[in-house]
């Protein structure tokens, strides 16, 4: 039987691990200290736990710690991304970006995507599998410990790398569950942040399920006609069904939704699209992010100018519409999902 993985065991299901080979209950918390606190990543460093039951947390589990294949720094230092390779030898990606005050960390959910975007790298190669809550935690490990010996602390988890979170629904919530632990990493609801392409029905769970976490879109489209060629599930779920569940996200939680656009020169910066986007978010509890496209290998098109960027907000704002206009983080590094991957494997 293959060793369980630590990093995929919620609270609970350690204690009952150790529980059944004889242990105090209270074990589970010393455990939990060392693998989210003190981010050890080898049994023989818990040195509060007695030595036979470090060996035989040694012999009977595994920390699937992943590996560093490749790593790129922008030229401010402002972003990082690495390539991880997983136990099984597939690769994710991990970003993290450095802000003033904060140090956010972009994961991946899956190893590559089924939704297919043509102008995201990560849809351009398909989807390999998903990953175990343990993985998704494994990606925020990596990076808190080298905060850690800078003396920093991450401060927000962003579930935007490889992957659609809602399709892989039950590991990405598992894993944000368990960095939530009190006695743990602690980190708060708010400090998190799903992005979706528009799973409707993940969309309607998630606000079910009583947590203050960040919702993101990935709109870039306003009317189906265009969105079925920019984001395909557009076909299964709709404009309609998806404002349905956002919707219903809006009353269930009274969080504000960001919506993502990434700006395409002369396809989706539009007065048709600017003005449809407009009118759907117009007193809603929202805020849009335009983002100039980061050009991939498999899409030719280009990042609207400075001109179109400037003419589609102005029809936001007769609409009163929120926005910001990104700072195209990682251009340099190819920080865009799925481009470090993309380059090594090919």
């Amino acid at each position: 039987m293959k060793r369980p993985n630590l990093y995929d065991l919620d609270y609970e299901a350690l204690e009952k691990l150790l529980i059944s080979w004889g242990e105090k209950s209270y074990r589970a918390g010393q455990v939990w200290n060392w693998l989210y606190n003190q981010l050890v990543t080898d049994f023989s460093e818990m040195t509060s736990l007695s030595k036979t039951l470090r060996q035989r947390l040694e012999e009977k589990t595994r920390l699937a710690v992943p590996r560093t294949l490749a790593r790129q720094e922008s030229l401010t230092g402002e972003t990082r991304k690495d390539l991880l390779a997983l136990a099984d030898g597939e690769q994710i990606e991990v970003v993290l970006m450095r802000y003033a005050e904060r140090r956010s960390v972009c994961i991946s959910t899956q190893v590559g995507c089924a939704v297919g975007c043509p102008f995201c790298a990560t849809g351009q190669m398909g989807l390999r599998r998903d990953l175990s809550s343990g993985e998704i935690v494994a990606q925020v490990l990596h990076f808190a410990r080298e905060l850690a010996e800078q003396e920093r602390q991450l401060t927000n988890v962003v579930l935007m790398g490889m992957g659609e979170p809602l399709l892989n629904y039950d590991a990405s919530l598992s894993a944000i569950r368990r960095l939530m632990h009190p006695d743990g990493m602690n980190m708060g609801q708010r400090r998190f942040t799903i992005s979706t392409v528009g799973i409707s029905p993940g969309i309607h769970r998630l606000a079910d399920e009583g947590l203050q976490v960040n919702l993101a879109v990935s709109l870039h489209a306003a009317t189906d006609r265009l969105r079925d060629r920019l984001l395909p599930i557009n076909k299964r779920y709709n404009l309609d069904s998806l404002f349905s569940a956002i919707g219903h996200y809006l009353r269930a939680t009274n969080r504000r939704v960001t919506f993502e656009w990434v700006l395409i020169e002369g396809v989706n910066d539009t007065p048709e699209q600017a003005t449809a986007l407009g009118s759907r978010l117009e007193g809603m509890l929202a805020h849009i992010n335009l983002i100039p496209l980061n050009p991939t290998a498999g899409f030719e098109e280009q990042p609207s100018s400075p001109e179109r960027t400037e003419a589609f907000t102005q029809t936001l704002d007769r609409h009163h519409v929120p926005y910001s206009v990104r700072l195209r983080r990682g251009i340099d590094i190819q920080a865009g999902c799925g481009q470090l991957r993309q380059r090594e494997t090919s």
